[in-house]
């Protein structure tokens, strides 16, 4: 059974059908009906569809339920499947049980899609069957069908898909940072942190983790890691590993440090992309890619989209989409990043975050805070405890936009980074950036 119908459950029944099994795919969502979730499925893939409610034969007759990323794994239901033997997998665990090659997880609270694409970038230098998946939006289930023993997989994978992990164990794995996210699926800190940590469960030291030396989490892990570790840092030289001094990135190994490169080299800009930067040479590294090839194509790496991404200036103004800022953490990034006075919009579906470290990361650039959905209200009087008065309530993300515009002046930056999810207004933050560049787009250059 395949619970849920997006687009890792669609994926997942389509590999389950390609290795000979029944697939029933169940959706909880009584909106939906029969037909429409069959309309989700490939021509040709034959699946029994249940909506709302299963039967009590449907139940009886799961050997397997196979979790789509949104599921929680502690609900009732799943626990009914759990207590008669069932085994609950994820898309990740269904994937590596039929994919071939070698795989490399990257995981994290903020990052993992930046360091995932440019890991993928630099191994397809080097490879002729890279395929990059997960939680970036490309179902590993679809590409492990068509892999072979010289694939390499680079999968960027989420707290959640770790929850249901087995026997999954990559070649190399990362864990880029641990930071307060998703406590309302996983309750406390230590439940999180224990779901980003299981990217290496399985792993020895003949295999290799990279981690954050500068992240309490992940330092602390690295004593304890399966894997061999390999450290970055982007705030203090390093026996062995990598790390940022100045505007320079080293690689010590026995206290003696060789420079690679300067930062102003790369098109990606801060010191989160500088991090994002040496996890993805230590992986790539630890994957036998030559050093000449990895930092030729970290010269050449453009941002990823809806990540700090320059969208245009119209009226003096710069406009940046920072949509893939989530979480408080990822907002600090992005507001760190800007250099000049900025109209920030922040706010969105309320995960359970504290704001206090990220509005203190604004440092006087924030001249106007522009604050929009469920979390309007808590953000604005977290703003307000911190001194920050001007802080405008916008019932929608158009009015938002437009008091932006409203408030920005030639020189000004404009900064969509909302520390929160966009559920509730967007079905996902793609389509909260893809909106916001068509307003930059069609803002015309005298209002």
């Amino acid at each position: 059974m395949v619970v849920g119908s997006g687009i890792s459950g669609t994926g997942a029944v389509e590999a389950l059908q390609h290795v000979g099994a029944e697939p029933l795919v169940f959706d909880e969502n009584e909106k939906l009906t029969i037909e429409e979730v069959r309309a989700k499925l490939k021509p040709g893939i034959c699946a029994e569809i249940a909506v709302g409610t299963l039967s009590k034969e449907q139940k009886a007759a799961v050997d397997l339920v196979v979790l789509s990323p949104g599921v929680p794994t502690d609900t009732v239901f799943v626990e009914e499947f759990r207590s008669r033997g069932v085994k609950i997998w994820g898309e990740i665990e269904l994937a590596y049980e039929i994919g071939k090659g070698s795989v490399i997880a990257i995981t994290g609270t903020n990052g993992k899609t930046t360091t995932t694409t440019l890991v993928g970038e630099i191994m397809a230098a080097v490879c002729g069957h890279v395929d990059v998946v997960g939680n970036i939006g490309n179902p590993y289930t679809l590409t492990a069908l068509t892999s072979d023993e010289k694939t390499v997989t680079v999968a960027e994978i989420s707290s959640f898909q770790l929850e249901t992990i087995e026997r999954f164990k990559p070649t190399v794995s990362a864990i880029l940072n641990i930071t307060p996210d998703h406590l309302n699926r996983h309750h406390t800190m230590e439940n999180y942190a224990a779901a980003k940590e299981a990217v290496c469960k399985n792993q020895t030291k003949s295999e290799t983790c990279v981690l954050n030396y500068e992240n309490e989490y992940t330092r602390d892990f690295g004593t304890r890691c399966p894997a061999t570790v390999v450290w970055f840092s982007s705030k203090r030289k390093l026996e062995d590993g990598f790390y940022l001094e100045g505007e320079e990135i080293f690689q010590a190994k026995d206290g003696v440090g060789r420079r690679l490169m300067n930062v102003r080299d790369m098109k990606l800009k801060g010191t989160c992309n500088a991090e994002n930067v040496m996890a993805a040479i230590a992986v790539t590294q630890a994957m036998g890619v030559p050093m000449e090839t990895i930092l030729a194509v970290v010269r050449d790496f453009a941002p990823v989209e809806h990540r700090i991404e320059f969208v245009d200036t119209k009226r003096g103004v710069d406009f940046y989409n920072d949509s893939k800022g989530t979480n408080p953490d990822a907002a600090i990034q992005g507001i760190r990043a800007m250099d000049r006075p900025t109209v920030l919009i922040g706010g969105g579906y309320d995960k359970q975050s504290e704001y206090d470290e990220w509005i203190e990361a604004f440092d006087g650039k924030v001249k106007c805070l522009v604050l929009i959905g469920q979390t309007r209200e808590k953000i604005a009087d977290c703003a307000r405890r911190h001194g920050l008065s001007d802080i405008v309530l916008a019932d929608s993300f158009e009015e938002a936009f437009a008091v932006c515009v409203e408030r920005a002046k030639p020189g000004d930056a404009v900064l969509l980074s909302p520390a929160c999810a966009s559920w509730g207004m967007f079905p996902n933050y793609e389509v909260r950036g893809k909106r916001f560049k068509e307003m930059v787009e069609q803002l015309k250059e005298n209002g």
